[in-house]
C-alpha cells in the first residue's frame, strides 16, 4: 500500500513537472519577436531592411513572420491618403518585441522620412498596443505611413488580442493627421505633442461633443503656439470623436506613451483636463481634512 502511494505520488510529480515544460516551452514561443515584412520587398530589398531591423537572415526561424500586402495597406489608408501615395508595393516592415508590463511603447525609424516615432507611439497607443519595442524599417527612404499596418498585424499574432477595426481605423487616421499637420508646421515634435496633448484632455474629461473639442484644441493652440486651419481643426474633432469612442484609459495612455507626456511636462504644459484638475483638488482637500482629525 505504501508503495504504490509513493507510486502513484511519484507519477503526479512526473505529470505535473512535464505539464510545467509543457508550459515553459509555450511561453517560449509566445516570446519570439515578430517580424512583419512587406510582401512586395525584392531579396535584396529584404536583406536590407532585415540588416536595418538587426534580424540575422540565417536565423528567421527564431521570429514570428507575418506579411503585409499592399492590399492591406489600402484597406486601412485608401479614406485618408491618395491611392498614388500609398502606392502600389508594399515595403515598410516591422519588428515587435514584447516588453514588461509598464514599460510603454518604444519605436524606432530607420529610412522612414515622413512618420517619426513619437507619432507612431502616438497612434499605437490609440490602437490599444501596449508595452512592445517597435522598430520600422524601409529598404530606402520611404513615407512609413503603411508600416502601422504592420505594427498592429504584429502585435495582434504576438499577443493573441484582436485590435478592433474601429481602434485600428483611429490609429491610421491619428497617424496621418498627424503626419500632415507636421508637414503643414514644419515640426515633428509640435505635431505629436498637440495631438497628444489634445487627446489627453478629451479622454481626462470624456469629451463628445464637437464644439467642446473645438474649445480644448483652441486651448491646446495656444498652449504650444500653434495655428491650424478650419480644415485641420474639422479633422482632429472628428478623430477625436472617433478615439473617445474607444474606452482608452487616460492613466495607461500616458504610461504608454510617456516620452511624449514627459516632454510636455517638462515644458510645464498641463495635460490635466478640467474634471481631472477637480478630483485631483478633492482629494487634496479631503487628504488635509482627514489630517485634521488624526
Amino acid at each position: 500500500m505504501f508503495k504504490r502511494k509513493i507510486i502513484t505520488l511519484s507519477a503526479i510529480m512526473i505529470a505535473g513537472l512535464m505539464t510545467f515544460q509543457t508550459n515553459v516551452l509555450a511561453d517560449a514561443v509566445e516570446e519570439k519577436p515578430y517580424l512583419s515584412l512587406g510582401a512586395d520587398l525584392s531579396t535584396d530589398q529584404k536583406s536590407k531592411v532585415l540588416e536595418l531591423l538587426d534580424v540575422d537572415e540565417k536565423a528567421l526561424d527564431q521570429y514570428n513572420i507575418v506579411t503585409v500586402t499592399n492590399a492591406d495597406e489600402h484597406k486601412y489608408l485608401d479614406d485618408y491618403l491618395d491611392s498614388s501615395v500609398i502606392g502600389t508595393k508594399a515595403l515598410s516592415s516591422v519588428l515587435v518585441e514584447k516588453r514588461d508590463k509598464g514599460e510603454g511603447i518604444d519605436v524606432t525609424t530607420k529610412n522612414i522620412t515622413y512618420c517619426t516615432a513619437g507619432m507612431y507611439e502616438n497612434a499605437l497607443t490609440t490602437a490599444g498596443v501596449t508595452d512592445a519595442t517597435v522598430t520600422v524599417a524601409g529598404p530606402f527612404n520611404i513615407t512609413g505611413t503603411a508600416a502601422l499596418v504592420g505594427a498592429m498585424n504584429a502585435y495582434e499574432d504576438m499577443t493573441g488580442e484582436d485590435i478592433s477595426s474601429e481602434s485600428k481605423d483611429a490609429a491610421t487616421n491619428e497617424l496621418v493627421v498627424t503626419s500632415e499637420l507636421a508637414d503643414q508646421l514644419n515640426d515633428s515634435d509640435k505635431a505629436e505633442q498637440f495631438l497628444a496633448l489634445i487627446k489627453e484632455k478629451v479622454l481626462s474629461d470624456d469629451v463628445k461633443s464637437e464644439s467642446d473639442i473645438n474649445d480644448i484644441i483652441d486651448e491646446c493652440s495656444k498652449d504650444l503656439d500653434i495655428t491650424v486651419t478650419d480644415d485641420q481643426k474639422a479633422q482632429i474633432a472628428e478623430l477625436m470623436q472617433k478615439i473617445n469612442k474607444l474606452d482608452l484609459n487616460v492613466n495607461d495612455l500616458k504610461e504608454q506613451a510617456s516620452k511624449i507626456y514627459d516632454k510636455l511636462s517638462d515644458m510645464d504644459i498641463d495635460t490635466q483636463g478640467i474634471f481631472e484638475k477637480i478630483k485631483t483638488a478633492l482629494s487634496s482637500i479631503f487628504a488635509a481634512l482627514s489630517g485634521l482629525f488624526n
